[in-house]
């Protein structure tokens, strides 16, 4: 008897694991989704924008430039971070019972902060958060990449001295 009762735990663990990889590479497929049309469709505006013939920023335009593909950047890391608290707040039981409590979270486990004076209380949902932290990561290093690129390409006209 207690070994079909083990069997039966076993199950509903793997299953629930199942779940939650699933939720998390649904997570990260939209969130890398988004950021990918969000950066191109803003460097193809930026460029026809600022930029000169070579895609080069030129001098009089590279701060603006520089300052909206900025804000842009963390536009979209809002929303990203919005899906993940979104999610939070969906998670079947009591992990995190309002939005703003999920949205807070969310920002902590996206930029790796990790304070930890909010945690998911399910044991087995707590992995998402380390799956949202890496995620993170993956985007905040590819707007980092992006905006070294509009600055490089703002610094094309200065020239040597």
């Amino acid at each position: 008897m207690h070994g079909m009762f083990n069997s039966q735990r076993n199950r509903l663990g793997n299953l629930n694991m199942l779940m939650l990889l699933l939720v998390a590479v649904l997570l990260i497929a939209l969130t890398v989704v988004l950021h990918a049309m969000g950066t191109t469709y803003w460097i193809r505006y930026a460029v026809r924008r600022y930029g000169d013939h070579n895609g080069n920023f030129k001098p009089h335009t590279a701060l603006p430039a520089v300052m909206w593909t900025a804000i842009v950047l963390i536009l979209l890391h809002i929303v990203e971070v919005t899906l993940w608290a979104l999610t939070y707040v969906l998670l079947p039981g009591d992990q995190l019972d309002t939005f703003e409590k999920s949205l807070y979270f969310s920002v902590v486990s996206f930029t790796t902060l990790g304070y930890g004076d909010i945690t998911l209380t399910d044991s087995e949902w707590r992995l998402l958060s380390g799956i949202e932290a890496l995620d993170g990561i993956l985007l905040v290093g590819w707007s980092t990449a992006l905006l070294f690129i509009v600055v490089q390409r703002s610094w094309k006209h200065l020239g040597p001295e």
